[in-house]
């Protein structure tokens, strides 16, 4: 496998590969789940089950982390407890409920934003799920980034990628982030595939925009060297009491099931 830094290519012996595993976490909703929603309930997670989730890390010493804080670690070039916590979508919700929680443990998140729904509702799926819930608006989008937390881009309209035409994919990719740049007049340098749909042309289609990681829906712990353009993560849901989220996150369960 390789990493790579600054846009190269830096092969990684196998033999000292000698961090352990980094768990980064999926979630979309922190937030009760809706009366009368049938279907992908397992977006949501309640603050509650958060909260007791965030402390469970802090009590074992590990440290959450964002996606650009956690760099060094996914490369290698670092070693600690650390784990990443990455939010898919942009929802107020994240900024309601989850935000204080972070901070409370001293904890940073990066949340990936559609960029063309800045303020608006989940388009892409909101006629499926049978419900509007709103986005995160550039005023959120600040106050989240001045938090100290990141923002992280998820594409101009939560589009299939790899369905789009090469113009089409290259503009979602590359647009997302200079949107959200002007936004919070700070560099985007994390990407998040939609529906987790990639291909060799997404990748290099994002390595060329500039993000400097990218996270896939693929099950699994991040490997420190591995691709991190192609990163694995581990979905989190309402469903998850806390023995299960400990064993998603500390064990091989999940690794087994990549």
């Amino acid at each position: 496998m390789a990493s790579r830094e600054h846009g190269s290519t830096k092969a990684v012996p196998h033999g000292l590969r000698t961090s352990s595993p980094i768990p980064i976490f999926m979630y979309h909703n922190i937030a009760p789940l809706p009366r009368g929603v049938t279907r992908y309930r397992g977006l949501y997670v309640k603050p509650r089950a958060f909260a007791h989730q965030l402390g469970l890390l802090h009590a074992l010493g590990y440290r959450a982390l964002s996606m650009s804080d956690a760099m060094p670690y996914l490369r290698g070039d670092e070693h600690g407890r650390v784990v990443v916590i990455t939010l898919d979508d942009g929802y107020a919700d994240n900024v309601d409920n989850a935000l204080a929680l972070l901070q409370h443990y001293g904890f940073t998140a990066t949340c990936y934003v559609v960029s063309g729904a800045v303020g608006r509702y989940n388009e892409w799926d909101s006629e499926r799920l049978g419900l509007r819930k709103p986005l995160m608006n550039a005023d959120q989008l600040r106050a989240w980034h001045a938090a100290g937390m990141e923002v992280g881009a998820h594409s101009r309209t939560h589009a299939r990628l790899s369905r789009c035409s090469p113009w089409v994919m290259k503009d979602e990719v590359r647009g997302s982030k200079a949107d959200l740049e002007d936004v919070i007049s700070a560099p985007v340098t994390q990407f998040c595939y939609p529906y987790g749909d990639v291909n060799d042309a997404v990748v290099e289609a994002t390595r060329e925009a500039g993000y400097e990681g990218a996270t896939t829906v693929q099950r699994g712990r991040a490997v420190p060297g591995s691709d991190l353009l192609r990163l694995p993560r581990v979905a989190v849901s309402y469903r998850h009491i806390l023995p299960q989220f400990a064993m998603r996150a500390f064990t091989r369960y999940e690794d087994r099931r990549a």
